[in-house]
């Protein structure tokens, strides 16, 4: 039964107070998720993590913060961001700031250009890979052409993420383990 808002012992007992997160939730756990039947055809832009399960055709900017492909995502896209992780299909040029990471099932078509980049066993990789240092890519002269690097071996002994970018100048690539790269080198 509803009792009169005079009553005293209500009063101390129903105070209202600002809703407070939980403490064991922190700020940089958000990620903004693109679901698997959603389909986007356009600009996709913004500063936090984006997780992507659907289809993106168009445009992803998201220069200070990680875009993960998942395993059933299509993207039909560019993609400009500090980092990017693909699990499903990408079509499309990648620009990170930070790394690219290729993990075993997933597909990239396209152009990348990045300071580091991980291909894991099984990943397939067509097009153009160019590592250079972040520091350098400023300070780099505008005459002045970038040169490409290419991805080496990894040795039996070590672990399958461990690919990683050589400071070599020719135009082949070599991974372990049955990974497939087509390597081209633009001019």
């Amino acid at each position: 039964m509803l009792q009169p808002a005079q009553n005293p012992t209500n009063e101390a007992k129903y105070s209202p107070t600002p809703y407070t997160a939980p403490k064991n939730i922190t700020g940089s756990m958000e990620q903004a998720t693109i679901g698997r039947s959603v389909v986007i055809k356009g600009d996709v832009s913004g500063a936090e993590p984006l997780y992507i399960e659907g289809r993106i055709e168009g445009t992803i900017n998201f220069d200070d913060s990680r875009v993960t492909v998942g395993r059933n995502a299509v993207v039909v896209a560019n993609i400009s961001a500090k980092e990017v992780i693909v699990m499903g299909t990408v079509t499309g040029n990648i620009h990170c700031a930070d790394r690219l990471d290729v993990r075993s099932e997933g597909s990239l078509t396209g152009d990348v250009v990045t300071p580091r980049v991980c291909i894991e066993d099984g990943a397939v990789v067509k097009g153009s890979v160019e590592v250079r240092a972040a520091q350098r890519q400023a300070a780099q002269p505008q005459n002045e052409k970038p040169q490409a690097k290419t991805v080496e071996a990894v040795k039996p002994t070590e672990h399958p993420k461990a690919a990683a970018a050589a400071a070599s100048a020719s135009s082949s690539a070599t991974l372990a383990h049955g990974s497939k790269v087509m390597y081209n080198e633009s001019n």
